[in-house]
């Protein structure tokens, strides 16, 4: 089957941010609900993605051969549920992977981790945006999540154990 322009270039963007959820790709394909990111991938994608036992979106060994992009992560380490060698992330998730507790630390709250962004990078994102890339690194296995009176976070392995690589 020969995909579209628009089609590769969505594809594209399930390789890069696999493991993703709908949400993640109606912001980046600038679509409106996740139920129309969802009858996108079912009308024009259907061969080329899965769904995991977590319901992310993956993106299969074809799309991953048809896309000139490296995908988010390994998929078969964080498959297995181990972390993955190398990550590829937004510049936003490879900051927040920089400033996050230790694994041998106490977890941080979302806006201690935005406030350690503030310190160190002198930037000032949303709160929203610093949640989805704590929530986005946690699905890559190498984020972890400590229920407390709030969820807080910090990394599920040692920062050095990952090569973080920004992407575009």
């Amino acid at each position: 089957m020969s995909l579209t322009d628009e089609e590769l270039d969505r594809l594209a963007d399930v390789v890069r941010l696999q493991p993703t959820k709908n949400s993640e790709l109606e912001e980046a394909w600038g679509v409106d609900g996740g139920s129309e990111v969802h009858r996108y991938l079912e009308n024009h994608l259907k061969d080329y993605y899965y769904r995991d036992d977590d319901s992310l979106i993956r993106a299969t060994a074809e799309a991953n051969d048809l896309v000139d992009v490296e995908p988010g992560i390994e998929a078969d380490a964080v498959a297995k549920g181990a972390a993955p060698d190398t990550i590829r992330v937004p510049e936003l998730e490879a900051r927040v992977f920089a400033v996050v507790a230790g694994p041998d630390e106490r977890s941080q709250s979302v806006v201690s981790v935005l406030e350690e962004l503030r310190e160190t990078y002198d930037i000032d994102p949303d709160v929203g945006e610093v949640r989805r890339a704590l929530r986005s690194l946690e699905r890559k296995n190498v984020v972890e999540v400590v229920y407390r009176t709030v969820p807080t976070f910090r990394l599920a392995v040692e920062r050095d154990a990952v090569t973080v690589e920004v992407t575009e």
